[in-house]
């Protein structure tokens, strides 16, 4: 899996980083026991401090969805992914009213919406390229 951070963005680049590898996950790029690069081989790949790297690296951990071991390295959690609970939908609903809130402002259609919401989830269920 190649992975791009946008160094431009308003979004801290720890993030953007999480969340590629959150992707990646989803859409099967990346797989349970799949080790990832060292925090050393990380920041150089992407041209960016080694901090960077780990804090996006201990925020995986943190959620569920990496191990790090000293000999095996950073390696996807290869038991199970973090559940579905009550903390995840608080953060869930929190992320999308000001996306939802937008997108009213806008005049977009809530049809509209579930059919970008829809395709994008599919697109990562089946491995497809998401932009």
């Amino acid at each position: 899996m190649i992975i791009s951070l946008d160094l431009q963005s308003e979004s801290p680049l720890y993030i953007q980083l999480r969340n590629k590898i959150i992707e990646g996950i989803a859409s099967k790029q990346l797989l349970p026991g799949e080790a990832l690069p060292s925090v050393r081989t990380m920041a150089a790949d992407l041209g960016v401090n080694m901090h960077t790297i780990n804090k996006a690296y201990q925020l995986l951990k943190q959620d569920g969805f990496i191990h790090i071991h000293r000999q095996k390295g950073v390696v996807i959690n290869p038991d199970s992914m973090p559940e579905l609970n009550k903390e995840y939908l608080k953060n869930l609903t929190e992320s999308l009213q000001p996306l939802i809130s937008e997108a009213i402002c806008r005049g977009m259609k809530v049809e509209e919406f579930l059919k970008i919401s829809k395709e994008l989830y599919h697109q990562l269920l089946t491995g497809g390229d998401q932009k």
